[in-house]
């Protein structure tokens, strides 16, 4: 985790209301933006409860968590914003179910050679994505998904890089 990302966490886990979640939030951060993931309780239903009213009800928890912490929500993001020059977006987590409110969609630059671009466009036609820039969005999510751990062990080895450059002389 690098300094930023501690010094966020920190602040956030102070600024946020401790009733709002089970545990400190997690923090998730990059250059344009700021995610701030909660953890609520899972509603209790009957053991009999079949895995659609179990979603209905997680989907409904955080609903009801949203409507009920704009106010705050939006006064902390604003806080944030104007500090570390950053989008606020907010998640929270219901056992197994993630909802995000308001993350922001952020264009990224690209060249790609006509090899590349064919697939994009194969993806438009196809009718798995409405441009380009989606065909892309989707490709990204795709590696995502089936490649997690060996994303999760990457960020791992560049969290050891930014801790022994933090290490080392400064310049």
């Amino acid at each position: 985790m690098t300094k930023t990302q501690e010094n966020l966490r920190g602040w956030i886990a102070g600024r946020v209301p401790q009733d709002w979640f089970a545990q400190a939030p997690d923090v998730i951060v990059d250059r344009d933006e700021i995610q701030i993931v909660g953890t609520l309780a899972v509603p209790t239903l009957p053991d009999s409860a079949s895995e659609a009213e179990r979603e209905s009800a997680s989907a409904g928890a955080a609903k009801a968590f949203r409507e009920a912490t704009r106010e705050q929500r939006i006064e902390i993001a604003r806080e944030l914003e104007r500090a570390h020059e950053r989008k606020v977006a907010w998640s929270v987590r219901v056992g197994d179910y993630v909802e995000t409110f308001t993350q922001a969609a952020v264009p990224v630059m690209t060249r790609l050679r006509q090899k590349d671009r064919l697939v994009l466009d194969t993806l438009v036609a196809g009718g798995v994505a409405r441009s380009r820039a989606d065909a892309l969005a989707w490709c990204v999510r795709l590696v995502g998904q089936h490649e997690g751990d060996w994303l999760a062990e990457l960020r791992e080895a560049m969290t050891a890089v930014d801790a022994a450059r933090a290490k080392g002389p400064s310049v």
